[in-house]
């Protein structure tokens, strides 16, 4: 088994504040896994999944079923809810149990679908939980050698020794995704078939059941355009025109990948940035390893790291960060920007295997005055360019993102 320490210790931090925790992320990213492992370390636990038709029988005849445990010790036991926002009550059900249970029992509520849509003021449950991701495998993750957040911030430029191991690592999770099933087999084809599972079960169940839209092939269609748009401003008319549908109509499926973890998007930043586009966002995948372009799948992989990163952040609470992209009408872009407060933070460039830096990253780091790094897919680069007075890391990713708080 894969141990997650990176959202144990998430976790720990955010169950010493609150009694009832929401785990989300994409279907089959481990969270069910780290579930377990999260309830390895309390003497008394009990697993609830609504997906069973024997225990949605249980909630319904008896809603505090979790009451009948058989306790080791006098220590809170934990309860875990799996899928429950798929109970149509559901809300209202988990403010009941918290209120009357909060200071008795310990609650950690997953699901597949985005739970945080329900952090909102005047949702029965607000102030009731803290919320947090878990994504699919990154390097950041998996290489172990994340800096403290403090130590990062102060000085973002910093890479590790050219590592063989962690080189395979980044390798692997090139060529199967970081979806624990296939990029623990090894086998891409085993990542073939389990992404062409993966995207039916997505598309014609959950999206099918949890959802009142009836185009599931149109949607399967408009999904499998996606892969070709990776890294380029999403065009929703062009979307539209491919599957003669309206720009609204195909705006409320991408939204609706989005809430099911197939794919994230990002919004241009606009402020310092002359003649900057404001409305079109760029998209990303979770499952990015079908993506034929290797720069775009290498772009892709990049901003799943960048988000893990900036969600893990926030989730701590450690400011209000947001990852965007820059561009402008005359077409200069730099691939991400991760703004804190509102302010830029740090500006990532990245190219397959081009280590000459571009003349709009220059004049975007000039503009923005920044700390600015350019991240290459092939290995053995490593090297720090001064753009005026400031520098800019340019470096192979695996020597980076290893670093990534």
């Amino acid at each position: 088994m894969l141990h997650r320490n990176l959202y144990l210790g998430i976790w720990k931090d955010l169950a010493r504040a609150k009694s009832m925790v929401f785990l989300s992320g994409p279907r089959q990213s481990g969270k069910t896994t780290l579930s377990k492992q999260i309830a390895g370390q309390f003497s008394n636990s009990i697993y609830f999944n609504w997906d069973l038709v024997t225990n949605k029988k249980k909630l319904i005849e008896h809603p505090t079923f979790f009451e009948d445990i058989q306790r080791k010790d006098t220590t809170p036991p934990l309860v875990i809810f799996d899928e429950i926002h798929k109970y149509r009550k559901w809300k209202n059900y988990l403010k009941g149990v918290y209120d009357q249970f909060s200071d008795r029992y310990r609650f950690l509520i997953l699901g597949s679908g985005r739970l945080n849509v329900f952090q909102k003021g005047g949702d029965s449950l607000a102030g009731r939980y803290f919320h947090f991701n878990l994504w699919p495998l990154t390097l950041g993750e998996l290489a172990n050698q994340r800096l403290a957040f403090k130590e990062f911030a102060k000085n973002p430029l910093q890479f590790i020794k050219e590592d063989p191991k962690t080189e395979k690592i980044w390798q692997q999770l090139f060529r199967l995704s970081g979806y624990p099933e296939p990029y623990l087999s090894g086998d891409e084809t085993i990542y073939r078939r389990w992404s062409i599972n993966y995207r039916q079960q997505l598309v014609r169940e959950d999206i099918r059941n949890m959802t009142e839209l009836k185009n599931i092939d149109e949607i399967e269609v408009l999904f499998s355009l996606l892969p070709s748009r990776v890294g380029s401003p999403l065009s929703l008319a062009s979307l539209s025109r491919a599957l003669q549908i309206s720009p609204t109509t195909a705006q409320k499926w991408i939204k609706t990948f989005e809430s099911f973890y197939l794919a994230f998007l990002i919004k241009p930043w606009t402020k310092k940035i002359s003649r900057a586009i404001t409305k079109e966002r760029k998209l990303y995948l979770f499952d990015y390893a079908d993506i034929a372009s290797e720069a775009a799948r290498f772009e892709n992989m990049v901003a799943l790291e960048l988000l893990r990163a900036v969600s893990n952040w926030n989730d701590l609470g450690l400011a209000d960060f947001k990852l965007h992209y820059l561009r402008n009408k005359e077409k200069e872009e730099a691939d991400f920007l991760i703004s804190q407060a509102n302010h830029p933070f740090l500006l990532i460039e990245t190219k397959l295997s081009d280590e000459h830096l571009s003349k709009s990253l220059l004049k975007f780091q000039s503009a923005l005055e920044v700390p600015t790094v350019q991240l290459v897919h092939r290995p053995g680069i490593c090297k720090v360019i001064s753009n005026d007075k400031q520098q800019i890391l340019v470096s192979s990713a695996s020597r980076w993102i290893p670093l990534l708080p």
